[in-house]
């Protein structure tokens, strides 16, 4: 393990740079990291090629409910109070990442349900991981139900590309925020072409 000055300020320990694409003034590291908890992370984490800061990191708060439980509270098989949810605050909105990222922990809170295993590319190779499904999603007024994978460890909670794209949601990362995009009568985000 080695110390690596753009991760060692947001506390993670890098233990193999595998790979550095320069694009639109940008290096993005795909790195195997540890974070102070010496829990192995795998990310891609964009930053600026001549500085020490992360550039485009946008953190939100959103609120995931199980939305099994909320179609039975729909449907009065379980009382309102019983649908799990929980509102996680700071969570990276990674474009590293395809979907919604949970740990283990969150997900058994929620009582998500399995939906499959399958095969991921991480820095050390293709490994396995769990997908869970009908984790609903709050996030700027706009809701979605989506599937989503499980973390090792306790990792921290990521927010991947198809959520965003399909709650209409775009990363200002200028100025580090969310942005949403137009839903109306007039002009909307949504296309059937």
């Amino acid at each position: 393990m080695s110390n690596h000055p753009d991760f060692d300020q947001y506390d993670y320990h890098v233990l193999q740079e595998l790979r550095r694409n320069r694009e639109a003034g940008r290096i993005t590291y795909l790195a195997q990291a540890l974070n102070f908890n010496q829990n192995p992370i795998v990310s891609f984490i964009i930053m600026q090629p001549t500085t020490n800061n992360l550039m485009g990191k946008v953190k939100t708060t959103l609120v995931i409910t199980n939305r099994i439980d909320q179609a039975n509270a729909e449907d009065g098989l379980i009382p309102a109070d019983r649908v799990r949810s929980i509102t996680l605050t700071n969570v990276l909105v990674d474009t590293g990442a395809t979907t919604l990222c949970l740990s283990k922990s969150i997900i058994n809170q929620l009582g998500l349900k399995l939906l499959k295993e399958i095969d991921v590319a991480t820095a050390t190779g293709i490994g396995k991981a769990r997908i869970f499904q009908d984790a609903k999603i709050s996030l700027c007024g706009r809701e979605g139900t989506f599937e989503c994978l499980e973390l090792p460890g306790g990792s921290d909670p990521l927010l991947g590309v198809i959520p965003l794209e399909a709650l209409g949601i775009e990363l200002d990362l200028k100025n580090q925020t969310l942005k949403l995009l137009p839903i109306s009568p007039t002009e909307t985000y949504f296309t059937i072409l």
